[in-house]
């Protein structure tokens, strides 16, 4: 595939400029002027105070234009019968979402959010305006063959970089990255328990719904590429190139690019999780741009997210994917802007504070 100059293939990001630690303060300060008991209303004050240090502003603004990207991309362990699904599956997913029809669909309507679709790898043509980005068809099958190549990892990488530009210049305030495609939670799983040194066994779940026998398959894959993905634990491109697939370096390039870009970012489950891992990697602090949404039913989503020191908003049990689990939780973020940009103070509403403790601190970083 020919080079776009829309986005050359270079892999360095400048170094992540920390949300404003001076606003943060201030609007601690502010959260304790609330007519409320200083803390009552737990993270929801955390919350607020961090999207405050994110946009540079005491109050902070409701997010206007929040942005759901879906990278869809076809993997292929997934022919090793890793999923309860076969991988057909993911371009009649991309068309659903596409149109209208997926659960971040309703979800992202209810919530205020835009949602687009990006075929990185779906082993099938799909629709020209989803397509622009496209890599390759599939991704290697990781337990015995890497994944990409040096220049298709660099490509991808700098695909997901030039969408998070597109989102931010287009008007973005809050991006949010999903995945679809069958069988991304192995090579998800790979890169987690390779970068937190996990044993596979405590890190495999059952993804979309595998028995017994499918579960052991994946147990094996899994096993196989973590020791062609060892080697490699010290330098995220090498690591994205062994044991991922094109949507998941794009993902990372994304993620690591929105931090760039001052813009934070409202994470997902294991799969955009694990490209998360590696985006921290490439550029050390994006994570303080993030935000975990909820908690996945995968035991290597718990893991990457300690790893991370995020902790989620929700948890509601959900293994979807498609980003849909950050978008249920969007509007609890956007009520933490609103009780610190709307409540009123004491003095405003004429409360006395006479004996009350208001001296707790709004957050912990």
């Amino acid at each position: 595939m020919t080079r776009d100059p829309e986005f050359p293939s270079d892999t360095e990001f400048p170094p992540v400029i920390a949300p404003d630690r001076e606003v943060r303060l201030v609007a601690e300060e502010r959260q304790r002027d609330l007519t409320k008991p200083a803390g009552s209303l737990g993270r929801l004050e955390e919350l607020g105070c961090w999207v405050s240090a994110c946009q540079g502003e005491v109050p902070p603004h409701p997010f206007r234009r929040p942005r759901v990207v879906v990278f869809a991309g076809d993997h292929g362990i997934a022919r090793g019968g890793v999923s309860a699904y076969p991988p057909e599956v993911t371009a009649q997913m991309v068309a659903n979402i596409r149109t209208g029809g997926a659960a971040v669909n309703v979800l992202a309507n209810i919530a205020g959010a835009g949602v687009r679709i990006v075929d990185i790898a779906v082993d099938s043509d799909t629709h020209p305006e989803i397509s622009h980005y496209k890599i390759r068809r599939s991704s290697g099958c990781i337990d015995r063959e890497d994944a990409l190549t040096d220049e298709e990892t660099a490509r991808a990488i700098a695909a997901g970089r030039a969408i998070a530009d597109r989102e931010v210049d287009e008007g973005a305030d809050l991006l949010i990255a999903g995945d679809m495609g069958i069988g991304n939670t192995t090579p998800a799983t790979v890169l987690i328990a390779t970068l937190t040194a996990t044993e596979p066994v405590a890190a495999v779940g059952r993804g979309t719904g595998v028995d017994d026998a499918g579960w052991m398959r994946k147990v094996t894959a899994i096993r196989d590429a973590m020791r062609r993905a060892r080697p490699h634990a010290k330098n995220p491109v090498a690591l994205l190139r062994t044991a991922s697939g094109a949507d998941f370096a794009a993902m990372a390039g994304y993620l690591a690019q929105a931090a760039v870009r001052r813009t934070p970012v409202l994470l997902d489950g294991v799969v955009v999780t694990a490209a998360a891992l590696v985006a921290e990697e490439m550029a050390p602090g994006a994570r303080h741009w993030w935000v975990a949404g909820h908690r996945s039913a995968e035991p290597a989503h718990t893991i990457a997210l300690r790893h991370l020191r995020l902790e989620p908003i929700v948890e509601l049990g959900m293994r979807l994917g498609e980003g849909s689990g950050a978008v249920a939780a969007l509007p609890v973020l956007q009520g933490a802007v609103g009780i610190l940009a709307h409540m009123a103070t004491f003095s405003e509403a004429g409360v006395s504070t006479r004996g009350a403790d208001t001296s707790a601190p709004a957050s912990v970083d």
